[in-house]
């Protein structure tokens, strides 16, 4: 028989995990003033990590999502979802949950597809 999984531990461990990279990318800092765009790449790079590992969290934390089946990604703010779930309702509801997130721009969900 097949263990339920504790979505409050699976939301906290992808969320450990995917915030890794933030770690590195923070304590990266440029030594010169004048390398203003890698400054600004960086920043960029910690926002979109940032977004992903929320979206991702929000989620799996979520009864009526099956988190673990959406890919996530985030480009200068654009959250693009993959994947397939169980129905057109669910889709809508990823979406409108990611819309949600504080720094998301736009939401692209062309290959997030319901089995329904």
């Amino acid at each position: 028989m097949k263990q339920p999984i504790n979505r409050f531990a699976a939301a906290t461990l992808t969320a450990a995990v995917l915030s890794l990279p933030l770690a590195s990318a923070a304590l990266a800092q440029p030594t010169m003033l004048a390398a203003n765009d890698t400054v600004d790449s960086a920043g960029q790079a910690v926002s979109d990590t940032w977004i992903t590992s929320k979206v991702k969290s929000t989620f799996i934390a979520d009864q009526n999502l099956s988190g673990l089946d959406i890919k996530v990604e985030t480009n200068q703010g654009v959250v693009s979802l993959s994947g397939t779930v169980a129905t057109d309702a669910e889709r809508d509801l990823a979406i409108a949950k990611a819309k949600e997130i504080e720094g998301v721009r736009d939401v692209s969900a062309d290959a997030l597809k319901a089995a329904d």
